[in-house]
């Protein structure tokens, strides 16, 4: 297995991210090549320094004292490993991977074999599992129109698991052979390091959200394909962190979609946006409480602001 590094930014999911370790090294254990594992903390209160140092001493720990978001956590190291790194001593792959997932075996190796396989691949994505062990959506279309009507109406249930809402048919999870996709969810993707020198890093504007989307949209226009690796799996609890601030999460999603709305689309598609964010938040402030009222105000000025 060529070189590996794996990058955690973990705030305040101490037990999810010990089990996440955990997982991951029962994995890479199994593989012959050599890997590091690195944890970005961005200012835990849980004790997370802490036990990472105690239980996982072989884990190169980055305890910083302000949180950074996932884009500029997961960049303090990206950086370093590649562009500061002497070429003989970076790492062919980049695994970035959420606190809230746990590595099944073969994972690693299976992600690192349908790059190798697929030399335009910049990019894969893992077949995520919710914990009960059902599928978990864990590819997308890139987001469009069709996509904000079913994040800011109701619409007909049945059509939310269909492709109008971006989503891929379940059987193409049940492959045992990687599919082209326009982008991976970002708990799980694991990057080729040529890619990344060629693209760029992560977008530290978008704080949190969106960024694996921007960032894959960039490589199609480099040249690279993305792709989804079924026979690679990955337990994914979801939204663990995020939970913890609810509104401010609200409120960083629709502002990260903003950025990503106004960079990748034409000024008609981004017209008619702005009117649907505007239409939706609207509708949401008729029953919502007076903080969500002006969480929805932030949003709407920030789709009126972004380009």
């Amino acid at each position: 297995m060529p070189d590996l590094a794996v990058v955690i930014v973990s705030w305040n999911v101490r037990e999810l991210l010990a089990s996440c370790l955990h997982s991951l090294f029962v994995d890479l254990a199994s593989s012959d090549g050599r890997s590091s594992v690195w944890v970005i903390d961005n200012a835990s209160t849980d004790g997370t320094p802490e036990m990472v140092t105690e239980c996982f001493p072989q884990v190169q720990l980055v305890a910083q004292d302000e949180n950074l978001g996932f884009s500029a956590g997961n960049n303090v190291v990206l950086s370093r490993l590649t562009h500061e790194s002497p070429p003989t001593g970076s790492p062919s792959y980049l695994w970035l991977l959420n606190p809230d997932t746990e590595v099944k075996p073969g994972a690693a190796a299976t992600l690192i074999r349908a790059l190798d396989r697929h030399p335009q691949a910049g990019m894969v994505g893992a077949k995520l599992l919710y914990p009960n062990g059902l599928l978990q959506h864990g590819a997308f279309r890139f987001p469009g129109l069709a996509q904000l009507a079913f994040e800011l109406f109701p619409l007909p249930q049945h059509l939310y698991e269909t492709r109008l809402n971006g989503r891929y048919p379940t059987h193409f999870y049940q492959k045992a052979d990687p599919f082209r996709v326009d982008h991976p969810l970002g708990a799980s993707m694991m990057v080729r390091a040529d890619a990344v020198a060629d693209v760029g890093l992560l977008d530290e504007r978008y704080r949190m959200y969106c960024e694996e989307i921007d960032w894959c949209w960039r490589m199609q226009r480099a040249g690279w394909t993305r792709l989804c690796a079924p026979a690679a799996e990955v337990i994914h609890h979801g939204g663990q962190s995020t939970s913890q601030v609810p509104i401010p999460s609200f409120v960083d999603l629709w502002t990260s979609r903003a950025r990503l709305y106004a960079r990748h689309h034409g000024s008609t598609t981004w017209l008619l946006a702005q009117a649907m964010v505007r239409a939706g938040m609207r509708r949401r402030m008729e029953s919502a409480e007076p903080e969500m009222v002006e969480a929805c105000r932030d949003i709407i000025r920030a789709w009126r602001d972004a380009r």
